[in-house]
């Protein structure tokens, strides 16, 4: 197994070295603060959204739009509980259930989990997605509530399965008789409105609410708060919390992000045996993160955005029209026994590649020939290799070769 002192060493440092963190659950995203600065304003609007329930009628469903790291998932499940002990306070029959679609992965799972939720018990495969909505809808009806339910990161669903389910739900009420459902949905992207069908959309989005990115000031208060309960006091230097904050905004206001940066930097410093963290363990920090966010999203692409993505890394040139690339793509999914998507969805999708950075797109003009967009990896090819190389669906469209280069090449 190797020397084992040199993890005695490492282990002993950790015991007995610098302890920067008081505790470092806190920098996480996930943690629910008991205050949500620069939020008051959502957090009104949203409370006011759903307060109707309190009086048994159902509120209008809401469309929440922002990028990661505005606060929009924090803010809902901080409305959403306050509005739970207001109900039995004063006995309103309210329930919610929060899913998000990334996790989820499928219509299936989607209404298998709101059935649990429920009570209903859904076998883990083996009925249609019918059946299950079926299934949920009986057991939401004879439940006598008003139902609300959360679908976060709506927009990774809806682009890897379509909006049929959408459609579903956005009509259930219509066959509800002693229930009734609101929905939430919140999205990353700000153009969900090109992957959703027009009635899905106006259904869905009744009310909207945006939530604007955090500026640098914004953010530092935001760490700022988040630090004194996570670090020892004194360890953390006004400039790594200004450089934090600034990086984030940059970025686009993200204090996911900024947190992040906080901890790594926290954890750099610790492991160097630092006494204080400093402008440098963030720039490190930055480094590391950075390199984990790209293999991150790679490995959260949904299918057919890592097909696209797999026909660019094949067609291996400086750029390629979206033609090329829906050639190469067509074969990869016969490869995998896909179902296509029509060249304009694939468009859509390299678009949206293209804002997480992973590939560049830019529309050329072809003089008297129109216009067409080129298309480019952005990330190292030696990486797609590293994270598909191994798995065990992808794996193998690595090494595969598509005929379509070939004819191009004779």
């Amino acid at each position: 197994m190797g020397n084992p002192s040199v993890l005695d060493d490492v282990f002993d440092n950790f015991i007995n070295g610098v302890r920067l963190f008081k505790d470092r659950e806190v920098l996480r995203h996930d943690y629910l603060p008991e205050k949500l600065p620069h939020r008051e304003e959502q957090i009104r609007l949203l409370g006011q959204t759903v307060a109707p329930v309190l009086k048994d009628a159902r509120c209008s469903n809401i469309f929440i739009y922002g990028q990661t790291g505005t606060g929009k998932t924090a803010v809902t499940k901080y409305v959403l509980s306050h509005l739970e002990s207001k109900a039995k306070e004063y006995g309103a029959s309210v329930k919610f259930c929060y899913i998000n679609c990334r996790m989820t992965g499928s219509e299936y799972r989607v209404f298998a989990n709101l059935s649990q939720n429920l009570g209903v018990a859904i076998p883990f495969t083996g009925l249609s997605v019918g059946e299950v909505f079926d299934r949920f809808r009986a057991g939401l009806d004879s439940s006598r509530i008003i139902f609300i339910i959360v679908l976060d990161e709506i927009d990774a669903l809806i682009k890897d399965r379509g909006d049929a389910f959408m459609y579903e739900l956005t009509r259930i009420n219509e066959t509800l008789h002693k229930s009734k459902v609101s929905i939430i949905g919140i999205s990353n992207d700000l153009r969900l409105k090109e992957f959703l069908d027009p009635r899905v959309f106006s259904s869905l989005s009744e009310e909207e609410l945006v939530f604007r990115p955090y500026d640098a000031g914004e953010l530092r208060n935001i760490l700022l708060e988040r630090s004194k309960l996570s670090f020892q006091e004194g360890v953390l230097s006004d400039s790594a919390l200004s450089i934090c904050s600034a990086l984030a905004a940059a970025e686009h206001g993200d204090a996911r992000r900024a947190l992040d940066l906080l901890r790594v930097a926290g954890e750099v410093a610790e492991r160097q045996g630092a006494k204080v963290i400093t402008e440098e363990h963030v720039r490190q920090a930055e480094k590391n993160i950075e390199h984990n966010r790209v293999v991150e999203a790679l490995k959260n692409l949904t299918l057919h955005s890592t097909l696209v993505l797999l026909s660019v890394y094949h067609l291996n040139k400086s750029s390629a029209t979206t033609g090329e690339i829906y050639d190469v793509y067509n074969e990869l999914c016969g490869e995998l026994g896909a179902g296509l998507l029509t060249q304009r969805r694939l468009g859509t999708l390299v678009n949206e590649l293209d804002s997480m950075g992973l590939v560049n797109a830019k529309v050329v003009s072809m003089g008297r020939y129109g216009r067409t967009k080129k298309i480019r990896l952005e990330i190292s090819r030696s990486l797609i290799k590293d994270v598909f190389g191994g798995d065990s669906r992808f794996g193998r469209l690595i090494d595969y070769s598509p005929q379509v280069s070939h004819k191009g090449s004779k």
